[in-house]
This record gives C-alpha cells, structure tokens and sequence, in this order.
C-alpha cells in the first residue's frame, strides 16, 4: 500500500504541474486540420460534434460530397498503445506485485469511400514479445494479444437524410450507450458490461457482426437497432439471431455527449442454444449446430448530464437468462442487476487535463452473491505536446475492487501510464 500511495502523490504532483500547448487527434487532423477539441472533449472521448460525425458516417455535417475520399488522400491510420508501470495488492492472501508493461496496440483504419460511404477497420495484432502480461514468450500458443479484428464495417449514411443510416459488419452495437472503446479508462471496465452469467456465451461488451440502423429527429429523439449473431468474435452457434433497440431523448443545446442533457433507453433479446450434435456440423453461412435455444434479454436507462466541462453519466442494468441456462440452480432465472457512475472533468487550456471518478457495481442473485463486484476507480490524464497528429497523454489511474460477500477478495491497483496515439 505504501508504494500505490508514493506513486499516487508524485503521479499528482507530476501532473499539475506540467505545462505544454495544444493537442489534436491524429487519423483526421491529418485530413481536416482539425485540432482535437473539435471533435473530443479529450482524446479518446468524443464530444458533440465528434458524435455527429461518427454517426454521419465520417463526413463532416454539411459538406457530404465536397470532401476528399481515402483515394485522394493519405489512408487515414492511427495506431494506439500504452505503456508503463502497474501496481496491484491483493488483500489475501497479502501479495503485491509491480512491473512495467504493454497494454496492446490497436491498428485502425476509418474514412470516406464515396458520398455516404465510409469504412471503419480496427486490428490489434497477435503480441507474442514483449509480454504485456508478464508471462514472457516461452509459450507460443499464449500470446500476451491475441490477433483479433475488433472492427470491420462499411456504412451508408443518409438514406434518408437524418432519419436513416445503415451499418454493416463487425461494429459497436448501438445498446452501449456509453463506449468502453472511447472511454478515458485504460485498465478499468465497466463492471456490468463484461459480467457473464452461467451456461451463457453472449457478453454485453463484445463488438456484434450484423446490421444496424440509427437516425435522429431535429427534435433531440435517436433510435438504434439491430440485428446480429450475438456471439461476438466467435463463431455464430445457433441459427437464431438476437436483436436489439435503444432510444434516447436529448435536452437543449448539443447531443448528450458535451452539452445539453440526455435521458435513454436500451434493450436485447438473445437466444442460445442448450445442445450441439456430437460432431459439429459448420454451414457454409458459418454457423455451428447449436439448437434447444433458450433466450435471455438485457434492458436498461441511462442519463448523461453536463454542466460546463462537468459530465455525469449513470446507467443501470437488469439481465435474465431463462433458467434452462442457469447450471447453478436450474429451477429459476438467472436474474442479476449492475450499474455505474461515471462523473468527467476537463481544465486547463484545450481541456488538457482530465479528471474522472468511476463507481461499479454488480448484484448477482443470492446462490451466486460470491461474484458481487464493487469497484471504485479514479484518474488523471495530462496531454503532452503541440502537434497536428499525434496524441501523448499522461495517464494515472487507480482502482480500489472487491469481488465477493461474505469474504470478499480486496484488490488495489495503480497504473501510471503513456497513453500514445498518432
């Protein structure tokens, strides 16, 4: 505890007083000769007018058509990644470890093809050496990475102008109304959207293969739903498909994201099989031969409040899984609650520093009250530099994290990290 506390005060202290100017985004300040703040609050979160790009398709509201594609231009890719150090104590049995590491890389490619089309693809690598994980290289079936596409997707923005654009591939669904891809949080997930429950595959957080629509009214109203196989990178194992729909209404002036005031709701409902012959048949469509499904739903509300550079994000979670899937009492649904609350800061000049206070929680039912998780977590990132492409943020976070009731495991961790992107 010692060294998180040492390491806490001088992250601090180091933080405010460093002192630096400007700070852009990378991939498309390099096309529009944007600085960040157009389109973030702070780079990785977007802020109003960088949501309503990414919703339109990475064109810039108003200029459909009139802007460069990626064959008149350099092919905008980012790369991402961060290293430093990382701290943890667990309270028992009583062990502190500490080390440097790597926390991946994330390889992304996103732009217009042609009016009202754009792609967007993100690759993180297979990571054999260096070991983010501290586990060296002597197994090569166990890289610290695993190569994975996280996302492939071409969209048609604009089918009908406002009301109606289209997704199609492996994206980020529309039910997380909050990203965990664009959160300011390096280490630290949101508790209930990576909860598993018993017997079941699907995970809230995965990326989706499928197809989405969202669209939004003048008046602040926006939809989003979908069709997708619900099992995330895997291979699709039923021939039922899950679907799902959120709506949300904003407040005044802006999008929720930065300004104005918004309120919403989501939901899905997803099957999953029981049982599988004995020799998997693959279709050529890919599918397995799950069958006997079984379905589950998640619904939820969420609220995103701002007040200057003050945003306050809140959202609650209900999950059931029928009881044909519940391996821990068969009798009953699998019913569970989870939540967080997030609250955001940004000062100085650009919004060069970044503070945030996040509070998860997990509710499990009674007969699995061992997997009840609370976490607090708190950060700081200072963005270093004065460049048009490139992002260096200074980033300390920690967490305080207890999983179980009776006797819980307590674990304290502390990262200070070099967030980089360019």
């Amino acid at each position: 505890m010692r060294k998180i506390c040492l390491f806490i005060l001088i992250t601090t202290g180091v933080l405010l007083l460093l002192a630096e100017s400007g700070l852009p985004i990378p991939a498309f300040a390099r096309k529009y000769g944007f600085n960040c703040n157009m389109c973030h609050t702070a780079f990785t979160k977007l802020n109003d007018y960088g949501q309503r790009i990414r919703d339109n398709g990475y064109q810039l509201p108003g200029q459909e058509g009139l802007e460069k594609n990626v064959f008149q231009t350099a092919l905008p890719i980012s790369l991402r990644t961060s290293v430093g150090m990382l701290v943890s104590h667990n309270a028992g049995p009583k062990t502190t470890t500490d080390g440097f590491n790597i926390n991946g890389l994330d390889l992304l490619a996103a732009g217009v093809l042609h009016k009202n089309v754009s792609f967007l693809i993100i690759y993180t690598p297979r990571i054999d050496e260096p070991a983010g994980d501290y586990t060296g290289n002597d197994d090569s079936s166990n890289p610290s990475q695993m190569g994975a596409l996280e996302s492939a997707n071409i969209v048609f923005s604009n089918l009908v102008p406002g009301l109606l654009n289209v997704r199609v591939g492996k994206f980020e669904p529309a039910y997380h109304p909050f990203s965990s891809k664009r959160s300011y949080y390096l280490l630290q997930p949101y508790e209930v959207y990576t909860f598993t429950t018993p017997n079941n595959g699907f995970v809230f957080d995965d990326n989706q293969m499928g197809i989405e629509a969202i669209g939004h009214l003048k008046n602040g109203f926006k939809y989003g739903f979908g069709v997708v196989n619900g099992s995330g990178a895997n291979p699709d194992n039923n021939n039922a498909k899950d679907f799902y729909a959120n709506v949300y209404q904003t407040f005044g002036r802006g999008d929720g994201q930065s300004a104005g005031q918004r309120i919403g709701a989501f939901g899905y409902l997803g099957w999953q099989p029981r049982t599988f012959y004995e020799d998997h048949v693959v279709a050529p469509s890919g599918e397995i031969d799950g069958k006997d499904n079984k379905t589950f739903y998640r619904v939820g509300g969420d609220v995103s409040l701002n007040w200057k550079t003050f945003n306050l994000m809140f959202l609650m979670m209900y999950g059931v899984d029928d009881k044909a899937l519940n391996d821990i009492d068969s009798t009953e649904d699998y019913n569970y609650t989870g939540g967080f609350g997030r609250l955001d800061w940004a000062g100085l000049m650009n919004n060069r520093l970044v503070a945030s206070a996040l509070f998860n929680w997990v509710t499990p039912p009674e007969y699995d009250e061992e997997r009840t998780i609370t976490a607090f977590t708190g950060l700081l990132r200072y963005y270093l530099g004065d460049w048009t492409a490139v992002n260096v943020a200074l980033h300390a976070e920690y967490t305080f994290r207890k999983v179980g009731k009776d006797d819980p495991d307590k674990q304290h961790q502390f990262a200070m990290l070099l967030d980089f992107d360019f």
